[in-house]
């Protein structure tokens, strides 16, 4: 009777072992890369508005400035910084500014309520100087206009959600998402949600980070409070379970002791 050749019995099983670990750790990198379908020297022109637009419960800081320091004075008071109380924990000094009303307005000293919701900062400094020269208030006045809370959320799916500041007053979805640590292997990448408030309304769109036409689209520069979420995938879930996780390499370990064992005791 011929015994039976263990050496290549052992290869076969190890050659097993090593074919189901690699199956079941496969990943479709299309998947995981961003615009894979983008080619080289490539121009994409992006739709989005580069300037933002005043929103209702914006807070706006405005300085107003002229060749006569003491007068503007009084227009500038909004703008210093609150002291904390002695029963509050936080110690950093905060900035009041304008806070825009449910009517789209800001109470400007003297000049009374102001129109802002709906415009750039440009168009409103133009309305307030016009409005200081016309009531001859100020001499020549230069009026500057900027977001003091200007952010976006990230959530779901990135190595650090939350909220992100951007003090230049302009983000993208791309800026906003490497601010928070990037997606994880686990975030699904063609289906990014955007919330974003419109009126009375919650805007929502679907974005995907695998197509260049991301780049060129009106969601591509995001706005004051706006929301990102980045769903899980469906390996999420098996991914959480450590157990389910290990089945297959125990499942695979088992099959080649067993192949072993029944080699070795014929």
């Amino acid at each position: 009777m011929t015994r039976p050749n263990t050496h290549y019995s052992f290869i076969e099983a190890m050659s097993l072992l090593f074919f189901t670990v690699i199956i079941s750790s496969c990943v479709n990198t299309k998947k995981i890369a961003y615009f894979n379908d983008i080619k080289d020297s490539t121009f994409i022109a992006s739709k989005g508005s580069l300037e933002p637009v005043i929103q209702k419960k914006d807070i706006l800081s405005i300085s107003v400035s002229s060749l006569s320091p003491e007068a503007t004075v009084l227009f500038n008071t909004p703008n210093l910084p609150i002291t904390p109380s002695a029963s509050t924990t936080n110690t950093t000094p905060q900035t009041a500014g304008y806070l825009v009303s449910e009517n789209g307005t800001i109470k400007f000293p003297v000049l009374g309520d102001i129109s802002a919701a709906g415009l750039t900062q440009k168009q409103l400094e133009k309305n307030i100087t016009d409005l200081l020269i016309e009531k001859k208030l100020l001499f020549d006045p230069i009026v500057t206009a900027r977001f003091l809370n200007f952010r976006v959320t990230v959530l779901g799916e990135v190595n650090h959600p939350g909220v992100v500041y951007a003090p230049s007053e302009q983000i993208s979805i791309l800026e906003a998402i490497g601010a928070a640590g990037d997606l994880t292997i686990y975030g699904l990448r063609d289906n990014i949600i955007l919330i974003r408030q419109e009126g009375p309304d919650k805007l929502v769109r679907r974005l995907s980070l695998n197509s260049s036409n991301l780049l060129k689209s009106p969601y591509f520069f995001l706005k004051s409070n706006d929301v990102i979420y980045v769903e899980p995938g469906k390996t999420k879930m098996a991914a959480s379970d450590r157990t389910l996780q290990l089945l297959p390499i125990i499942f695979s370990g088992a099959t080649v002791i067993i192949v072993l064992l029944n080699t070795l005791l014929k």
